[in-house]
This record gives structure tokens, C-alpha cells and sequence, in this order.
């Protein structure tokens, strides 16, 4: 299933499902109009509730979803939908892997004068705030006031569905829900200028999330999905998540290392080469520009640039 969320004729959040044929399933409307087990339980209204609904909101929706095609006057045309973050208010802060494409961590270090082959031990890790948290299709500022280079990252991102602590890899998986595309747009200079990535990472609104979250069960490879991402329609970064140093199962486990990740946790598995700040000269994001990120089996995140 590909679930999402939107903003309804009142504004407020309601559940959708990305349907085979493009079109868009009201479940908060189908909870009620479609028999199954939980239907005397309110209907969720965004990914997060879905979630929080375990294994019988899952066999829920899939009836829901088998029984769609008796339900055309539910479904919208999806380019109808005004979409909101799939979680739009995640239980804390987006969790980000730093420099985890192999590509990319040589191009990053050869842009700072590093050794090429210098890579992280173990995971390098910040966070976005939910204040970054943007949907597809909707503008992102240009923040020209605090920064000189804004800089866009395609990463996969790891929704988390079961709440665990100390998590061996070897059970990693059994903890996510689904998968969704991230675009971790950076303000570079701030980057510098703090010495660490919170603050270049964390203007408003330059986390753009979505369009869905592709359950568990639509994503059989995760470490083997093509990536693009496209800027006005020129190709910058192009690759495959099968170049990551540190797999999914790794990046759970270390994450989880007395921590506990809960359900509705987000994780940005870092990005592949073609950054704006490597390219020789760098290139910043500006007002118009057009970013389209694509991840194979999940589908295409549109963000624009505005003043």
C-alpha cells in the first residue's frame, strides 16, 4: 500500500491510498463504507494514526483496499490532492544519516581537501526539526537572508512502525513500517559557519517529504531502489541505494543503541554524489527552480524554490 495524507475540504488531515490507477482513496471516508475488523474504531486521518493501528490497521486498510474498486465516488484524481507530510508531526525530530552514499562521501571530501577514501566508522548523525517538515508539491523559501548556498539531498527515508530499543539487525526490519522519499535541503555555508549541521540543516521548512509512504510489503530490495533527483529537469544525482556504507539494518541498530526509536520515527538515510556544493562552481537552489527527487517503488517528490 501507498498511504498518504491530505488536507481536506474543512483543512483538516485525512488518510489517503495511492491507488494503481493514479487516483486517490479517502480512507478516513472508506473506514466506515468498507467492512472490516476495526470499524467501530474511529477512522485515522493521517500515516501516523494508520500506523498506531498495528498489524490489525494494516489487514484493515488491505480490505479497504481490495474493496476500493466499489468505491469511485470516495477516490479523488490525484492531482486534485493538496498534500500535507505523510506524518505531519512525527514523535521528535527527523533522524538524518550524514555521509553514508560511498560516492558521496569521496566528493565531500575532496570538496573539504580530505583524503578520498576517508569514511565514517560508524554513523554520523543530526536532526531536522518538525518546523522543516514540508509536503510534496508545495514551495520551499529561498532563505536568501541567512544563506548563499541552499542545496538539495534525495535520501530514502525509514519510517519506523515498531516502538524498540537496543535492536539487533538481524530483527531490524520487523521495526518499519514503510518508506518515503526525503529531501534534505541545506543551507551549506551555515553547515560551516556552526561546525556542526544542526542549524544549516534545520530553516524552516527544508525537509519536503513525501508523496507516500510505500508500506513495508511494496518495498521487497530497499537496499537495491534507483534514486534521481532533477533540478529545472537536469539530472544532478543519480544512483542506487545498494551504494550505501551503512545498510538499513545497520542504521536501526546504531540508532537504536540505548535509544528508543518509536512508532511514527523518521530516518533520512543520507544522500548519493551530485550535491549542488560539489559541483565545480557550486550551485545554489534559487527562487523558480524546480527539484523533482524519485525513488524506484515510491514514487516522485516535487518541491519549488520561492523568494
Amino acid at each position: 500500500m501507498k498511504l498518504l495524507t491530505f488536507a481536506g475540504a474543512d483543512d483538516k488531515s485525512r488518510l489517503g491510498m495511492l491507488l494503481a490507477d493514479g487516483r486517490v482513496l479517502d480512507v478516513t471516508a472508506a473506514w466506515q463504507a468498507a467492512p472490516h475488523a476495526l470499524q467501530d474504531r474511529p477512522a485515522p486521518r493521517d500515516v501516523m494514526e494508520a500506523i498506531a493501528l498495528g498489524d490489525p490497521g494494516r489487514a484493515a486498510l488491505q480490505e479497504i483496499a481490495d474493496a476500493a474498486g466499489k468505491q469511485a465516488q470516495l477516490c479523488l484524481d490525484e492531482d486534485k490532492v493538496r498534500y500535507l507530510p505523510p506524518i505531519p508531526r512525527p514523535p521528535k525530530n527527523v533522524i538524518c544519516v550524514g555521509r553514508n552514499y560511498k560516492a558521496h562521501i569521496i566528493e565531500g571530501n575532496l570538496a573539504r581537501g580530505r583524503a578520498a577514501d576517508d569514511f565514517p566508522k560508524a554513523i554520523e548523525l543530526f536532526t531536522k526539526p518538525p518546523t522543516t517538515l514540508t509536503a510534496h508539491k508545495q514551495a520551499v523559501s529561498r532563505h536568501a537572508a541567512h544563506t548563499k548556498l541552499l542545496d538539495y539531498e534525495i535520501e530514502l527515508g525509514i519510517v519506523i512502525g515498531k516502538t524498540g530499543k537496543d535492536i539487533d539487525p538481524a530483527n531490524a526490519m520487523e521495526h518499519v513500517f514503510g518508506y518515503t522519499v526525503v529531501n534534505d535541503i541545506s543551507a551549506r555555508d551555515l553547515q560551516v559557519q556552526h561546525g556542526q549541521w544542526f542549524k544549516g540543516k534545520s530553516l524552516d521548512g527544508t525537509c519536503p517529504m513525501g508523496p507516500v509512504v510505500a508500506t513495508r510489503d511494496e518495498i521487497s530490495q530497499p537496499g537495491n531502489l534507483d534514486l534521481e533527483l532533477t533540478v529545472n529537469g537536469e539530472v544532478r544525482q543519480s544512483a542506487n541505494t545498494s551504494d550505501l556504507l551503512f545498510d538499513i539494518p545497520s542504521i536501526i541498530a546504531q540508532v537504536s543503541i540505548g535509544f528508543t526509536l518509536q512508532e511514527g520515527d523518521i530516518i533520512a538515510t543520507g544522500t548519493p554524489s551530485g550535491v549542488g556544493m560539489a559541483l565545480n562552481p557550486p550551485r545554489s537552489l534559487e527562487p523558480g527552480d524546480r527539484i523533482c527527487a524519485r525513488i524506484e517503488g515510491i514514487g516522485e517528490l516535487v518541491t519549488t524554490i520561492t523568494e
